[in-house]
């Protein structure tokens, strides 16, 4: 049996090393998948339940799995409380203790605070404490987490969605077109800002309503895009020669047509993504976005807005989404160039 070997395809491998040109934007991609992998671990870098427990020569594993406060010689059947001393004491009675790089969640406060909250960054906290005394490390780093994934989905969902009607609307024109075109114009007007603060009247919003809402009104962004180049495709040659054949409408859309689409679409994406990501935390700042206590760069903004005497609040959420931002502009701006069809051939 002979195995054909599988030729790469000589136009993604030049963009490819366009791409790899392009030395900010490659280290941009290296830097923001690094911090969101990290992010993915969360529970493993910021958490007030150990990693690991050992205890009268048993092994226990606290943030994967909750045990009982008398699993350690307590008296209570609840789940343990690892940041109460008296049980770290048992424990450390008859074994030991591996904690996380931090030793707190999102939402974990610190009742060892001297002073007031917010309190300044030192040891224990290194970032501080917000208005509540909570670690703003931990809360940075989930924050970060929901903001990328909130902003992968959207962008996701909302591209799939543009895609698919430009295509049709490009593909056959005509009445579809038009009534499409006219829809768009009217639904693109409407303030979804107000529409949230309306339906946050009536609906406490969390992650998946929210991100409902926004995919309403942001599928848009690539329809135009989409549109006009299969208003373009459908005119050459091969497309005609294939409607001629009897070729199905799906398979030239899917099979001939959407490659020449996506290559602007793709360069769009990672704008995309910041401006879903900037969205997220504009409501969450504004107060009309994820639940009270969620963990949000948006809500850290606010409260350095409202606690001026704590800078460390406002500066630190600051510097993470605009280092956010910014690798994903570098990022957005060597897909461009990757992409770019006057680069072909240098």
């Amino acid at each position: 049996m002979v195995l054909k070997k599988k030729h790469k395809n000589p136009i993604n491998e030049a963009r490819w090393q366009r791409f790899r040109a392009n030395k900010r934007g490659l280290w941009s991609l290296w830097i923001f998948g690094v911090l969101f992998v990290l992010s993915l671990f969360a529970e493993l870098i910021a958490n007030d339940k150990p990693l690991l427990v050992e205890y009268d020569q048993a092994w226990y594993f606290p943030v994967l799995k909750p045990y009982a406060e008398t699993e350690f010689g307590g008296e209570f059947e609840t789940e343990a409380d690892y940041t109460d001393p008296y049980v770290t004491d048992l424990i450390e009675e008859k074994g030991f203790i591996i904690w996380p790089l931090i030793r707190f969640s999102y939402d974990t406060i610190n009742f060892n605070i001297v002073g007031s909250v917010p309190s300044a960054p030192d040891a224990v906290n290194w970032l501080g404490t917000d208005d509540k005394g909570r670690d703003v490390l931990a809360r940075i780093i989930y924050g970060f987490r929901i903001s990328v994934l909130f902003g992968f989905v959207l962008t996701i969902v909302s591209s799939v969605i543009g895609v698919v009607v430009g295509a049709t609307q490009g593909y056959y024109g005509g009445w579809l077109d038009l009534l499409g075109q006219r829809f768009i114009e009217v639904w693109s007007g409407m303030p979804t800002l107000f529409l949230l603060i309306i339906l946050s009247s009536f609906v406490e919003p969390n992650f998946w309503w929210l991100l409902g809402i926004m995919v309403l009104f942001s599928w848009m962004s690539l329809v135009g895009v989409v549109r006009a180049e299969f208003l373009r495709c459908r005119n050459f040659d091969y497309v005609r020669a294939a409607q001629a054949m009897g070729v199905d409408d799906k398979r030239i859309m899917l099979r001939h047509m959407l490659p020449n689409a996506m290559v602007a679409s793709l360069t769009m994406m990672p704008f995309i993504l910041s401006g879903s990501v900037t969205t997220l935390t504009s409501l969450d700042f504004l107060g009309f976005g994820l639940p009270a206590g969620s963990p949000s760069l948006g809500e850290l903004l606010a409260q350095g807005k409202a606690n001026l005497q704590a800078p460390w609040l406002g500066i630190s959420a600051f510097m993470v989404l605009s280092l956010m931002l910014t690798l994903l502009v570098f990022i957005g701006e060597a897909v461009r160039d990757a992409f770019d069809p006057h680069q072909q051939g240098r």
